[in-house]
């Protein structure tokens, strides 16, 4: 059975205590009638790939509407960033009433954020491209209006430090994010932008200047991080594997203009 599918049959065992477990209580409790109304695990140890994919999906949506909530209202471009990831995720009806009473249960004023945090990288295990995924799509959500406020860029940094990244990782990574977003595909566009050079090299994190066998080490590496496959095995839910996947056409993307600009 599925991590989702154990998610709804919660009275058999597999659920989360913790933060985590609260708020999936409380968005499950709101979504069906049925909700479970006391959250407890058995028989799945922290780490466990079904365990982490239920924490990964109940994270996600719940710090995504605490982080439109930062600048004070949640505005349209927000909302819809959310409900174009839940169109990427091809949520099933289900998932997708319980993805928006985790937005929903994110934007309280209560919200527990730090548990939430603390919990999510424990259950993560030390996994950090899966931890760095779940921050990507963070940035990925913020930068959807195309504009970054002071106040989601600090709330991005605490959740960046609440997961085990330090300032310069994550000011590294919203770098990236910003360059690896005009290397999309997406929306109306069928193509993808072919942005300043200088940017295709700050998508994958290097200098101008690095040698050919840095730069395609660098490309190795970035898509090693984000294969779909790796990151599921590490307790990316499935239903995310679309998001890994446009990642590393992005990555892909920009290491193409490098090369074609060095004449390889």
């Amino acid at each position: 059975m599925s991590w989702w599918g154990k998610v709804l049959g919660g009275a058999f065992g597999f659920v989360l205590g913790g933060p985590l477990g609260a708020l999936l209580g409380a968005a499950l409790g709101h979504t069906f009638d049925s909700g479970i109304k006391r959250l407890e695990l058995e028989g799945f140890a922290t780490g466990d790939q079904e365990r982490v994919q239920t924490a990964f999906f109940t994270a996600i949506f719940g710090v995504m509407g605490h982080l439109a909530k930062a600048d004070g209202r949640v505005s349209e471009s927000e909302i819809q960033a959310a409900r174009q990831i839940m169109t990427q995720m091809r949520l099933d009806e289900d998932q997708k009433k319980v993805a928006i009473a985790l937005f929903n249960e994110g934007k309280r004023a209560d919200f527990d954020l730090e548990g939430v945090l603390t919990q999510f990288r424990k259950e993560c295990h030390r996994r950090t491209h899966l931890l760095q995924m779940f921050l990507e799509i963070l940035l990925a959500t913020a930068l959807a209006d195309q504009e970054l406020h002071n106040r989601e860029q600090a709330l991005l940094l605490r959740v960046a430090e609440g997961i085990g990244f330090s300032r310069g990782q994550f000011e590294k990574l919203l770098a990236m994010a910003v360059a690896q977003q005009r290397f999309a595909y997406g929306g109306a566009r069928q193509e993808p932008q072919t942005p300043p050079l200088a940017e295709a090299y700050q998508a994958l994190g290097v200098s101008e200047d690095v040698s050919d066998a840095e730069l395609k080490k660098a490309y190795r590496r970035l898509m090693s991080q984000h294969h779909p496959d790796k990151l599921v095995a590490k307790g990316l839910p499935q239903e995310m594997v679309k998001l890994a996947t446009e990642k590393t056409q992005e990555i892909r993307s920009a290491y193409e203009q490098i090369l074609k600009a060095r004449g390889a």
